[in-house]
């Protein structure tokens, strides 16, 4: 993989996530949680390796991160555990040094399935205090068709952020932020100041519309401000890894901004004046934006009804 050119990555990246998703629409009558696990299951894990040994794994549902230096690998969250033996292999190609820290961006289960696996083979791991209830908590997602139990306790995070924290860590230092209550009610940036790249987890998703989990303390109005937030913090020089797509700019960062206000005015102005959630869906008010972010796992009409919730 690391042969290819960077537009070549970019472009496997974003196949990637099309075709899982294209994968799990095709897995018959199953629940979208079970078809996107399932394809899951059948996709390669790519790596790409970034700038200053910073690295992001594609292929295990969210993207995950890999910092790589003489102190072991610090990762940014843990993909779905169905691909355990295919991102255990690629981490070893890249190290043979040891898991010491995963950050969960948030609570997802593509995203922090692969906690347990993570925490023994070496990994101490760290999230927001919200994510670590959640991961205990019985909590149904009527979206994905699924209710998730509580988590092993190994799998439940130890380390906990309430605040701006920096983790010197080899020769860079790892700054994790929290965010408003926004795509959850417990997400985190992870910053890389170094190396000068920035995971934002599923508060940015490159090319495609956003989940946004209203379940657990998600909003449109708060995803707008992480938009706005991601964008203060970065330069044109900052590499920028979403939770869902290939990696991007600051510029990309501020079109998915402007996406998500004109949307959300759209809606907002609809049943402003009176019009239920199945009028606003006939209405059409992404179709404007729709050829660019509407051809993935999160439809027109479900993120639509998402941003109807919130407004």
């Amino acid at each position: 993989m690391k042969s290819l050119k960077a537009r070549d990555m970019r472009a496997l990246a974003a196949a990637l996530f099309v075709s899982l998703a294209a994968m799990a629409a095709a897995a018959g009558d199953e629940t979208p949680y079970a078809k996107i696990n399932s394809a899951t299951a059948r996709a390669p894990i790519a790596v790409k390796e970034l700038r200053g040994g910073v690295h992001v794994l594609f292929g295990s549902g969210g993207n995950i991160g890999a910092l790589v230096g003489e102190d072991g690998i610090f990762m940014v969250d843990a993909g779905i555990a169905i691909s355990r033996p295919k991102i255990e292999y690629a981490l070893k190609e890249l190290s043979d040094r040891p898991l010491r820290y995963m950050v969960n961006t948030h609570w997802h289960w593509d995203h922090a399935d692969g906690n347990g696996w993570v925490h023994e083979d070496g990994a101490t791991l760290v999230s927001s205090a919200q994510t670590a209830r959640h991961l205990g908590e019985t909590i149904r997602v009527e979206e994905w068709g699924h209710t998730f139990g509580p988590v092993p306790q190994g799998a439940r995070p130890t380390l906990i952020v309430t605040a701006d924290k920096t983790i010197p860590f080899d020769a860079e230092s790892v700054r994790i932020r929290p965010y408003m209550d926004s795509h959850t009610d417990g997400d985190l940036s992870v910053y890389f100041t170094h190396a000068d790249v920035l995971f934002t987890g599923d508060t940015w998703w490159n090319g495609l519309y956003p989940f946004i989990d209203y379940t657990e303390g998600g909003g449109i109005d708060g995803m707008i401000a992480a938009a706005d937030e991601n964008i203060r913090l970065v330069t044109a020089h900052t590499i920028i890894v979403p939770g869902h797509g290939p990696e991007g700019t600051r510029a990309d960062l501020i079109e998915y901004r402007d996406m998500l206000v004109a949307i959300r005015g759209e809606v907002a102005s609809l049943k402003k004046k009176g019009l239920s959630l199945e009028q606003v869906i006939a209405a059409k008010p992404t179709r404007g934006f729709d050829a660019r972010w509407g051809q993935a796992v999160i439809s027109p009409a479900l993120f639509t009804t998402l941003v109807y919730r919130g407004v």
